[in-house]
């Protein structure tokens, strides 16, 4: 197995932050459009976030999310590449661990079922824990 098959799942996580990104913008734009708002009445984030639409900020709150937690798996995914420890084990692990967040943000931009959403939150986390101990542990 190739040490950088484990780069396929990185790609697939950002090219799921770019999908809940389009989704981001679409709903705000979409908004902003139909209520003709003027865009210094929306200058302060919290001000915008007041007026969108539940399904815009939990678009806009997912997006965030994505730049929280998953900085552990790409870091994680690089330093396991650098050290050529990428195996089998590990690599099922990454792609669980997209397959987890990608149901997390459809959830979260869906119908945003919040036990649903913990569930798929909880479930990625513990993975990316595994992976996180996993690559630590072959290092030392």
């Amino acid at each position: 197995m190739s040490q950088t098959a484990i780069l396929q799942p990185v790609c697939v996580l950002i090219l799921i932050t770019i999908a809940v990104w389009l989704v981001l913008f679409a709903r705000r734009l979409g908004y902003l459009a139909t209520h003709k708002l003027d865009p210094d009445q929306i200058a302060d984030a919290r001000t915008l976030e007041s007026m969108l639409p539940p399904a815009a900020v939990a678009a806009s709150n997912n997006f965030k999310n994505l730049f929280e937690v998953p900085v552990i798996f790409y870091t994680s995914c690089v330093i396991a590449v650098l050290a050529g420890v990428v195996d089998s084990l590990l690599l099922g692990s990454a792609w669980a661990y997209v397959s987890l967040r990608a149901l997390h943000s459809l959830v979260h931009c869906t119908y945003n079922r919040v036990n649903h959403r913990f569930m798929a939150y909880l479930a990625s986390c513990l993975v990316l824990w595994f992976m996180v101990i996993r690559v630590s542990l072959q290092l030392f």
